[in-house]
């Protein structure tokens, strides 16, 4: 199991044990996690799932892929080095204690 953690933009946060091999924004969904509405259903075709990633767990994650990179231009108030999709984020163990920052509204 691997432990998530989501910050909303209230500073409550919502830690979660899940198993490898589902997406960030699966977790998410999965357990009612206020602000990942996730409109797309995971085909990383919106930014309702945007997160800012914690800055020490950046070079953990794989590289932002172009439409990634294209939709988050759609997101809420977008950080070039810390927004990311959540549909595009798989849980693995090299995540464990992953800890992302729900922004105050999904573009």
């Amino acid at each position: 199991m691997v432990t998530l953690t989501f910050i909303q933009h209230s500073g409550e946060q919502h830690v979660v044990k899940t198993p490898t091999g589902l997406t960030v924004m699966e977790v998410a969904r999965d357990n009612n996690i206020p602000g990942i509405d996730a409109d797309c259903g995971g085909a990383c075709a919106c930014s309702t799932c945007h997160v800012y990633v914690d800055p020490s767990w950046i070079g953990k994650l794989p590289p932002k892929e172009e439409m990634e990179a294209d939709l988050l231009d759609f997101a809420h108030e977008p950080n070039p080095e810390t927004s990311r999709l959540t549909c595009q984020i798989e849980v693995t163990d090299v995540l464990d204690g992953l800890i992302v920052r729900i922004p105050v509204q999904q573009g």
